[in-house]
């Protein structure tokens, strides 16, 4: 055990470093490569552009959300992440002819995307031109306090006067009963005076006639 740790395991990772720092110098001067044909991309990108806007978007819209993401939001470690998924999305790229996307893709199979950042966020940007971002539409900000406030003592103002308007009503209507109870009483007291002026000269007419009797017969 103690050689293995001592001897073996040191000579593996000296092979990796190795590879890996051999693999880091290629892909830095497949980088350094196409950054020199970079305004070549750009020229044929800018020809092709209404041509290949909508194969692009189909590709785009059948990627996953990660790699919709990357486009749009560009970082290294979303490559080292969802390397195949970029490789497969850089491969499709390279099938409808999208330029730059040929020695990207390629790059990209021997050392991994993580490696040739520059070139595959380069292909990333000319993709995102394609893309439509939606806005996202915020809701209104509440009204402030003091316009709450202003409508709920108009409110209650409102209410107040609709309160006063009723009360007003009902003594109007009180008042207009007291009214036609007084004009009934004064008619009842009218038909009773009435009543009273008619006895009272017929009770008169038997005492005229008692007085006349008590006289006696009238003298020749």
């Amino acid at each position: 055990m103690g050689y293995w740790q001592s001897k073996v395991v040191p000579k593996i990772k000296k092979v990796f470093e190795n590879k890996n720092s051999g693999k880091k110098a290629a892909a830095a001067e497949a980088c350094k490569s196409f950054d020199e044909s970079k305004e070549d991309y750009s020229k044929q990108f800018e020809e092709k552009k209404d041509e290949l806007q909508a194969k692009v978007v189909e590709i785009y819209e059948g990627s996953s959300a990660e790699i919709k993401t990357l486009v749009k939001e560009r970082k290294e470690a979303g490559l080292k992440k969802y390397s195949a998924a970029v490789h497969k999305f850089l491969e499709q790229l390279e099938k409808i002819d999208f330029p730059g996307s040929k020695p990207v893709s390629e790059a990209s199979a021997k050392y991994g995307p993580a490696y040739v950042s520059g070139p595959v966020f380069f292909v990333f940007e000319k993709v995102s031109t394609f893309i439509v971002v939606e806005e996202k539409v915020e809701p209104p900000p509440p009204p402030p306090a003091t316009e709450t406030k202003t409508e709920e003592e108009t409110s209650a103002a409102v209410k107040e006067r609709e309160i006063v308007v009723e009360e007003e009503k009902k003594e109007e209507v009180v008042e207009i009963k007291k009214d036609e109870e007084v004009v009934e009483v004064k008619k009842e007291e009218e038909i009773e005076k009435a009543t009273t002026t008619e006895t009272e000269p017929a009770s008169e007419a038997p005492k005229v006639e008692e007085a006349a009797a008590a006289a006696g017969p009238a003298k020749p």
